[in-house]
């Protein structure tokens, strides 16, 4: 019997994404939000020796909105997580699947040499790579 190849994350992410600075106000940043189905925000790195953060929308919505707060006030560096978990390339779906159930994750940035190339989410490694398995 043949061994089975691993569908690996860059099979399944997603390479559309949006980039925001740390700086900009949660208004400006969701103003400059190219993809209507994004549902996460990566925060650029400020230098070489810095870290990526993101922010979720279930972020602005938790401690923006909710809190009655004004996006033209609130800065991204407020509100996001850093430094965030990050996910190789080549890394197999199934080990992806485990550290995000370990950490508790719903996406990750993709990261290669050290830039983030796109992002993949629960949702990419269900339903992308389960129905590769199967097809």
């Amino acid at each position: 019997m043949p061994e089975r190849q691993p569908i690996r994350v860059r099979d399944v992410m997603k390479h559309a994404f949006d980039v925001v600075d740390g700086m900009d106000t949660v208004a400006l940043a969701l103003e400059r939000m190219r993809h209507v189905e994004t549902k996460s925000l990566i925060v650029r790195k400020r230098h070489a020796d810095d870290e990526y953060g993101v922010v979720l929308i279930s972020d602005i919505a938790r401690l923006v909105l909710a809190k009655d707060r004004a996006p033209d006030r609130v800065n991204i560096y407020e509100i996001m997580s850093k430094p965030v978990i990050t996910v190789s390339p080549d890394m197999d779906i199934r080990y992806c699947a485990r550290l995000f159930a370990r950490f508790d994750l719903s996406r990750a940035p993709v990261v290669e040499a050290g830039d983030v190339v796109g992002i993949v989410s629960l949702t990419d490694l269900v339903m992308k790579g389960m129905a590769a398995q199967q097809g």
